[in-house]
Parts: structure tokens; C-alpha cells; sequence
């Protein structure tokens, strides 16, 4: 199978298999996703998220297959879509969870929400709300490695709208000069907050199709494949790691859902939301898992695993407080505090 839309001759084909543990791995990783931006759309109808949120419903297996595939040292850059981003690089779910309800035992002590999920200790160095801001940052932390001669990678995971800002094509410019330990990922999700990405972009593959202008290869992956997405991440993180520069990997997938939840996505033909139901990555995985003779009772027994983390997390969080009004001025400037600016 390949993504509906896509012909499966441009698909970059990845080396190597996926053991049974990593599979298992991956398929765990993908639930924990699902059932984790099912409950944040839950509590936001009930009006405990505070403020907006942006869920990668359908889009899972990106995130399942970098996290499974990057180092503890690495570090990963995400948009405010990041809340799988971070859940993969070992982020615990219940401080994701109460920083989605502002209380005080998130990530953040709940002052920073949906959109801006940061872990520096697991590698996971911001969510960024500015399209495309982030991919600056991504390459300071490539050079930072490569001048202190550090085995890590930067990893910047980016949607297609990011494709048309200044800034992705100056991060990959310097990114090749440099030759720098960053690989771009681009969460070719179909649409930017509205519109359809072909509509406004000159070339098919926004991101793949423009890589030749600054020397890279074209890579297209099935982003609903989480073996594909795996094994690509393998492949490049190893080579950014050995000094082999950076790469720009557009994944082909696909938001179920609106932009955030003030958007039913109305605009999106049926047809095409019917096409993409029918390859969601989750069952997609599922059945494959199954074919290799996974029985279907260690299956169901992580979804319940699963499912007992994210009721304890939502409980947790919920019996939190919110933060105290004393640390609402900290993390503000470079001091801790705002008494000097006064």
C-alpha cells in the first residue's frame, strides 16, 4: 500500500528490517499518541485546556518512528503541533497533561500550554508557534554539536506551509555549507492552517521537489508507515551523526482534523477524508504487526497498558493546581524575574 495520492515509484525505499521489539516498540508509541490527543480533544470540550490546541491525529507514525529512532542526546524541534513530538522523546504523560490544563505539575508549571511543550532534559529543546521560526534555531544547535564535536543531532519537524517561509530555505543553505548534523522533516500533512498546500505551491513535493537547489537528495517517505519513517530516521540521523551533513525528508501524511479545534475542517472534499481514514497509521500498523504473527492479545494487552496511562495522567493533572501566582513572573528573563525591568 501507499499514501491515497501518492505513486508509489517516488517513495524513498529505506534499507533494512524492524526487529519484533521495535515493532512492538512502535506500535505502543502510536497508541500512546492516539489516545493521548483523543483525551486533550476530550478535555477541551469540557473546557479544560486552556487556550488553543493543535492535535496530529492521523500523522502519528512521524513521531513514532524519529522517537523511536533518535538517541537520548539528540534534540528535537517541534511546531505547536508538538505534543506527540514530545511524548516520543520520553516526556512524561502526565506533565503533558497538566500543562494542557495550566496546573502547576506541567511541563511548565502550566504557564506555557499546548503550543509551547518544552523538556530540555529529554532532548526536546521548544515548541514553536512562529511557522517556520524554529528551523533557524534547529541549525544553532546543529553547529553547536559540530564545533564541540558532539554525537548529537538536530532534528526540526516542520509542516508544509513552513515550505514557503524564508526561513526553511535559509536554514538549509547554511545547513549544507556547514555541513551540519540537522535533519529537516517535513510533516507533509496536505493543508496549511486553510488551504491546500498544492493551491499556493509552485512544485508537487513543497519540500522534497525544492531540495536539489541546495544539494540534497529528494527524499519522499510514507509518513503513515511508521517502519518507513523508522528506518529512514535511522539512515540519516547516522549519517548527521557521522558527519555527513544534513538531510531534508518530506513525510507524506495527514491531519484528520482542522487546523486546531476552532476549525471543523469543513473544507476538506469527503472523498479524500474517506481515502486517508481508510490508511490510517495506527491500523495500517496493526494489521502488518499482525501478518508477522504478533498475536492479537499482546496487541490489545498494550492498548490497555496504554489506555491505564493516559486515565491516570488525566487524573493527575486534573488534581493538580493551578500554578502559584508567585511563580508566574519566572522563566520571564535571563534573571528569573522581572523586578530589574521595573
Amino acid at each position: 500500500m501507499s499514501p491515497p495520492g501518492m505513486d508509489p515509484e517516488l517513495l524513498y525505499r529505506p534499507q533494512g528490517t524492524v526487529d519484533r521489539d521495535t515493532a512492538l516498540e512502535l506500535y505502543r508509541q502510536l497508541v500512546r499518541m492516539r489516545r493521548l490527543e483523543k483525551r486533550a480533544y476530550d478535555l477541551f470540550m469540557q473546557n479544560l485546556v486552556k487556550g488553543t490546541s493543535h492535535l496530529s491525529l492521523g500523522m502519528e507514525a512521524v513521531a513514532a518512528g524519529f522517537g523511536v529512532a533518535m538517541r537520548p542526546e539528540d534534540y528535537t524541534f517541534a511546531t505547536y503541533r508538538g505534543h506527540a513530538h514530545t511524548l516520543a522523546r520520553g516526556t512524561s504523560m502526565t506533565k503533558i497533561m497538566g500543562e494542557l490544563l495550566g496546573r502547576d505539575n506541567g511541563l511548565m508549571r502550566g504557564k506555557g500550554g499546548s503550543m509551547h511543550l518544552t523538556d530540555v532534559e529529554n532532548g526536546v529543546m521548544g515548541s514553536y508557534a512562529i511557522v517556520g521560526a524554529h528551523l533557524a534555531i534547529a541549525l544553532g544547535a546543529g553547529w553547536s554539536a559540530q564545533y564541540k564535536k558532539e554525537p548529537r543531532v538536530a532534528v526540526a519537524f516542520f509542516g508544509d506551509g513552513a515550505t514557503n517561509i524564508g526561513t526553511f530555505h535559509e536554514a538549509l543553505n547554511f545547513a549544507v555549507i556547514w555541513k551540519l548534523p540537522v535533519v529537516f522533516v517535513c510533516e507533509n500533512n496536505q493543508y496549511m492552517e486553510y488551504t491546500a498546500i498544492g493551491a499556493v505551491t509552485a512544485v508537487p513535493r513543497p519540500a522534497a521537489d525544492r531540495a536539489a537547489a541546495y544539494g540534497l537528495e529528494r527524499i519522499v517517505i510514507d509518513g503513515n508507515d511508521a517502519d518507513a519513517v523508522y528506518l529512514t530516521a535511522l539512515e540519516f540521523l547516522g549519517r548527521a551523526r557521522d558527519g555527513g551533513g544534513p538531510a531534508l525528508i518530506e513525510a507524506h501524511t495527514y491531519r484528520t482534523g482542522g487546523h486546531s479545534r476552532a476549525d471543523p475542517g469543513k473544507y476538506k472534499p469527503e472523498t479524500e477524508v474517506k481515502e486517508w481514514a481508510d490508511y490510517d497509521p495506527i491500523d495500517v500498523y496493526r494489521r502488518r504487526l499482525r501478518a508477522d504473527g504478533v498475536d492479537e492479545k499482546d496487541l490489545d494487552a498494550i492498548d490497555d497498558e496504554v489506555q491505564r496511562e493516559v486515565d491516570e495522567a488525566t487524573e493527575a493533572a486534573k488534581a493538580a493546581p493551578p500554578p502559584d501566582p508567585a511563580v508566574l513572573m519566572t522563566n520571564v528573563w535571563a534573571d528569573g524575574g522581572s523586578a530589574w525591568r521595573n
